[in-house]
């Protein structure tokens, strides 16, 4: 659950409706005329006015809203005292009304205006809304945006569109960085299936004395009746695997019983089970099927196949391949021998060699994934239906809302083009998709306007509402449910439910990192550097503690369904050893080191893990109190009160001092 306090912050970073009074419109006549006729008239009329300024025209309330930038010049001046000029000098009483008759007459507008949408600038992905947005959409494994340069800040932020402009060295990163995306996603000659062969000298479990004792003719002898685990197996070895990939797996074996059996007597049935392990495996096998296996198998081994072993010599040795399905902690592939009955002997296996072949898709996921033509109903169609169902589901994703049939018909056309000029259907989707990650559709989040002229406000499409909802809460693309939902006009109608479902996810960390980092301006810590004699404790340990006390409690906000007001007055923060040291902190429960507990005695802290802590001192609580805030609101060798106050009231009051009159040095 979410505060509604801050799925109100979000709500209005999609649409804040103005709100409207029925108050009477301020007369300038009386209450702002006659001090401007008194004090400003003379120098600011006739042909040649002072400052090039006429204040003739300024009879009422409208004309001055007309002209708000001069009336805002105006009033600055006054405020800082260099109008009017000294003969004759308005005592402080008159200019004091003076300026608050001006501000009720903006306040007035403001409050009675109709509201104005505005122009929205166009946003280019910034670097780290292009890496996450490739990451969605393509799913490569690497930072394509190492080698671009830094993105421009604006008011704090490096997601402001109107400074992240385009250069054209950016250009040809862009244009570099599309190519090598899609080179690596997409694989038009798929590399060989990559097969892996050890000899069971190398298997485990190992000891000096596998090679003496249990190798014969280079076969590794496992028995039903050995003393030690080297000698009864399970045989193993690890593997690397691709979660998302089917392996082979083969061994070659022969098996006999222990003792010649009598003459005429029937032989022993031997069977030996394949297994794979791994920690966290889906469905393994049950313990009670687990333990018809001889050695010691782990819990959650899961048995693939149980085979009879019919060859009983070396030179009709049986060859077994098994398939190892799609299973995501696969860790260990193993060879067992399955118990003989009761009435039968002792048995032993001879087993050669361990081999997996795979994965038998060799193609990058990325590949399998982009060019899936299955769900579409075009697995057996031409190229052409194939490349319209890839290339329609890429673009409404890489847009980030529904295409147009022009759209994907340019799209069809390179394909056609390029296939006609020789290449694989694969070469010729990879170069339409590396083209699109070129488009200003992708690289920008583009609202379009089909009525750019007109004065009234009007909400946002619902593709729109997905970008800016997805672009804030995760700083990257929407997924397939908005994409969806807007394509079904319901998102603004489950707009919350949305909401919620955002910030729960994984991704909504981005909101701390990207937004209440930057807006919060702590990221000057980095390059922060305390007077080392004064504050020998700090280094760049403490340093990385008081960033992530930060974050953690911001997030926390927004996990616990808190109010935003806890971001002043918290019971708690988040501590890790060094922070707690520096706080002079002893344990979780807020008991203070070298001094009687307050509470009874909570858990230490141990090195870098944060712990949750429950504040005991009220006046430690909320960021104005944290070590991140107070370092980079400071001067090397000592506090700052102004460089803090300056602080609060930019990044917390949002109302920054105004400039310092022009007669104070600095």
């Amino acid at each position: 659950m979410f505060s509604r306090s801050f799925i109100l912050l979000i709500l209005l970073a999609w649409a804040i409706p103005a709100a409207a009074f029925a108050d009477a419109v301020p007369d300038f006549a009386k209450g702002g005329l006659p001090y401007v006729q008194k004090y400003c008239i003379t120098c600011h009329s006739g042909d040649r006015p002072k400052a090039e300024l006429t204040l003739v025209p300024f009879t009422d309330a409208a004309s001055i809203v007309k002209q708000r930038k001069t009336w805002d010049n105006a009033l600055r001046m006054i405020r800082l005292g260099e109008m009017p000029p000294k003969n004759p000098k308005p005592t402080l009483p008159e200019t004091e009304a003076f300026e608050a008759h001006i501000k009720a007459i903006f306040d007035h507008h403001d409050r009675n205006a109709k509201p104005d949408p505005g122009r929205v600038t166009m946003r280019r992905l910034n670097r780290v809304e292009y890496r996450n947005t490739i990451r969605d959409l393509i799913g490569v494994d690497f930072d394509p945006t190492e080698d671009f340069p830094s993105d421009d800040i604006g008011h704090g932020f490096d997601n402001i569109g109107d400074v992240l402009s385009i250069s054209p060295v950016l250009m040809e990163r862009y244009l570099g960085a599309a190519e090598n995306i899609m080179t690596r996603a997409i694989t038009p000659e798929p590399p060989a299936v990559i097969r892996r062969h050890l000899s069971t000298l190398y298997s485990e479990p190992a000891s000096a004395d596998v090679g003496k004792k249990l190798i014969v003719n280079g076969y590794r002898r496992v028995s039903s009746d050995g003393k030690e685990a080297i000698e009864v197996g399970p045989v193993h070895t690890p593997y690397k695997w691709e979660d998302d990939g089917e392996y082979d797996f083969r061994t070659k074996v022969y098996a006999h019983p222990a003792v010649p059996p009598d003459p005429g007597a029937k032989p022993p049935i031997i069977r030996v089970a394949i297994l794979v392990t791994g920690k966290d495996l889906r469905g393994p096998t049950g313990e009670d099927e687990l333990k018809q296996l001889v050695g010691n198998v782990p819990k959650g081994a899961k048995i693939l196949e149980i085979v009879e072993v019919k060859a009983t010599e070396r030179g009709k040795a049986q060859t077994i391949q098994v398939r190892v399905p799609r299973l995501t902690g696969r860790e260990r592939m193993m060879v067992a021998l399955v118990k003989p009955a009761q009435d039968q002997p002792a048995v032993q296996l001879f087993i050669e060699y361990l081999a997996l072949d795979g994965p038998l898709d060799p193609r990058p996921a990325t590949h399998r994934r982009l060019l899936d033509v299955a769900g579409g109903g075009a697995k057996d169609q031409p190229h052409a239906q194939q490349s319209r169902v890839v290339m329609a589901r890429f673009l409404r994703r890489a847009f980030r809302r529904a295409i147009t049939d022009d759209e994907l018909d340019r799209s069809l056309k390179l394909i056609e083009r390029t296939m006609a000029a020789g290449e694989k259907w694969e070469s010729a989707v990879q170069l339409a998709m590396q083209a699109a990650l070129c488009s200003p559709k992708f690289l920008f989040r583009v609202e379009l306007d089909d009525r750019p002229q007109s004065p009234e406000a009007r909400a946002l499409d619902e593709f729109q509402l997905a970008s800016r909802l997805s672009y804030f809460i995760w700083s990257t693309m929407p997924d397939d449910e908005l994409l969806d939902l807007a394509e079904k006009n319901q998102l603004t109608a489950q707009l919350e439910p949305q909401v919620r479902r955002m910030l729960a996810d994984s991704k909504s960390s981005a909101l701390v990192s990207n937004f209440a980092m930057q807006w919060l301006q702590i990221q000057r810590i980095n390059t922060i550097s305390p007077d080392g004699a004064l504050f020998a404790s700090f280094d760049d340990r403490l340093r990385q503690a008081m960033l992530t006390e930060t974050q953690m409690f911001f997030e926390s906000i927004i996990r616990e369904d808190r109010s935003i007001l806890t971001l002043i007055d918290a019971d708690y923060t988040f501590l890790n050893e060094s922070l707690a040291r520096h706080y002079g902190i002893a344990d979780t429960h807020g008991n203070l080191i070298g001094q009687k507990p307050g509470k009874p005695a909570g858990e230490r802290f141990s090195g870098r893990e944060f712990k949750r802590v429950a504040l005991q001192d009220r006046n430690r609580g909320g960021l104005l109190t944290q070590g991140s805030v107070l370092t980079v609101t400071s001067n090397p060798t000592r506090t700052s009160p102004v460089k803090r106050g300056k602080w609060v009231l930019e990044q917390i009051l949002g109302a920054p001092p105004p400039p310092p009159p022009p007669d104070v040095p600095e």
